[in-house]
């Protein structure tokens, strides 16, 4: 059985300031069918209380970044 893991407070307000609504990111990794490609972008909408960043894929998706397992990081464009 898997068990669940959550991020501390801190370790979310640190994914927040690492990734504020607006920035852009492009996707790394991400387990999930219906995961957008690898190389994707998006724009960040927020971050929960989970520490999954919430983005608004450039090809339409809104799959969630899920804190520890999948990965995306910030870009300048």
């Amino acid at each position: 059985m898997n068990k669940m893991f959550f991020p501390s407070r801190e370790m979310v307000e640190q994914v927040r300031k690492q990734y504020p609504v607006g920035c852009r990111v492009v996707l790394e990794r991400m387990d999930d069918e219906q995961a957008p490609p690898i190389g994707t972008k998006g724009t960040v909408r927020g971050v929960d209380d989970t520490g999954s960043v919430m983005v608004q894929w450039d090809n339409g998706s809104g799959l969630n970044v899920v804190y520890g397992e999948d990965r995306c990081r910030r870009i300048e464009e």
